[in-house]
């Protein structure tokens, strides 16, 4: 059964490969057995245009970077039951995961290329049929491996053959493959050597084998209780790889064959109460004075709102000292050096819309801006431009 899957995985690849990727690609998966499929990059680099219309070789083969995207006809994301991953956008992606139930499902697969931006998209029909389950399954840990590492055929075929030795048996097929990171698993040091992990789940219909029971036994559990990694039983080393050797005391038995009895079925009453005596309602709850919670609640804060305003009110009106007053307190020579600039200020306004007016006065050398007067620039000494404090005309400056 395995190996004829195998099979029509591979037709698939080098149909699509053949006829283009927008082709309908149509998968038959039993519900309870892994399922793969492999997005290779191969197949979706035909429907981009490629380089050598622009430049470059006759006859020579580009791999562009690709990124997919993945998600159910109709919806935003992937069914619940399976999976994507891609790790970088040179490498191939997979879908996979394990069917709970029977349906079919329209995935949606859309590849954008990196270099030109162009898209392309693939339909993959996943019909899930039923399949009976196997009612003994166990879960290895695999450290040293990566979920992308795992699921291409190939080593899956050889973690298959490991547990084949260590089950006993040649009736043995994967369930499932997990990410050590979905089932909380922490995120590894970026440095050679650490890797997230993965757990596999493979089932039978035969027994386990003494290696696995050696898992149940005391002192197993009590060396994994202890924090020691737990070595595997004399005997039952079968690691021919060292990066698909599994963790034995992250090692757990399932053994479904043994049904758990259902619960007792609901016992049907004549569906008329009992007679039980009059109702008798609930006394009504005392009468309460809600007056000093108003009195706090709202009287309070209107209080001190209304002390808050009158305050601002004085702040801001009570305590001005007005424009006569502060000038009464200014110096003359100071008030009239601001009403100076205010007069300057205005003429200089009322000439910006017309040019060709002659210049102003207080432009011209030695102008008096009270009497209108000018003088001579040889006694140019006799006439100050600021006003001295001893002016005989101080007494008459306006005060505005």
């Amino acid at each position: 059964m395995a190996g004829l899957r195998s099979w029509l995985f591979c037709l698939t690849v080098i149909a699509g490969s053949l006829f283009g990727a927008k082709a309908e690609i149509k998968f038959t998966t039993p519900v309870g057995r892994l399922f793969t499929y492999e997005l290779l990059r191969e197949t979706f680099q035909n429907d981009f245009e490629p380089l050598t219309k622009l430049y470059g070789p006759v006859g020579h083969l580009y791999d562009d970077p690709m990124t997919f995207k993945c998600n159910e006809q109709g919806f935003p994301d992937l069914p619940e039951w399976l999976r994507f991953i891609q790790r970088h956008p040179l490498d191939n992606g997979f879908l996979y995961g394990t069917p709970t139930s029977l349906g079919k499902n329209i995935i949606e697969i859309y590849a954008v290329n990196k270099r030109s931006y162009d898209t392309t998209r693939q339909i993959l029909v996943i019909k899930a049929v039923p399949e009976k389950m196997l009612p003994y399954q166990a879960e290895f840990f695999i450290q040293k491996r990566e979920v992308e590492r795992v699921l291409p055929p190939s080593v899956q075929n050889e973690i298959k053959q490991d547990l084949q030795y260590l089950w006993s048996t040649q009736d043995l097929e994967i369930v499932n493959i997990t990410n050590a990171l979905d089932r909380g698993g922490r995120v590894p040091l970026p440095l050679a050597g650490h890797y997230e992990g993965v757990y596999v789940k493979v089932g039978s219909e035969t027994f386990f084998s003494k290696c696995l029971e050696s898992v149940w036994t005391t002192v197993h559990q009590k060396q994994c209780a202890a924090g020691s990694k737990g070595k595997a039983p004399e005997g039952c080393h079968f690691c021919r790889i060292p990066s698909n050797c599994i963790t034995w005391c992250k090692t757990e038995l399932f053994n479904l064959a043994k049904q758990k009895p259902e619960p007792p079925a609901p016992t049907v009453g004549s569906g008329v109460l009992e007679a039980g005596g009059d109702f008798n309602p609930p006394e009504s709850p005392p009468s309460r004075d809600f007056f000093p919670d108003y009195m706090v609640t709202v009287i309070v804060p209107l209080v001190l709102a209304i002390v808050l305003c009158l305050l601002l009110a004085y702040i801001m009106f009570g305590r001005r000292e007005g424009v006569a007053k502060r000038n009464a307190k200014t110096d003359n020579i100071q008030l009239y050096h601001h009403h100076t600039v205010h007069e300057n200020a205005e003429e200089l306004r009322s000439m910006a819309a017309n040019r060709g007016v002659p210049p102003p006065l207080s432009t011209l050398p030695m102008f008096n801006s009270r009497t209108g007067e000018r003088a001579s620039p040889l006694h140019s000494d006799s006439i100050p431009l600021i006003m001295a404090q001893q002016d005989p005309y101080s007494d008459t400056l306006p005060r505005k």
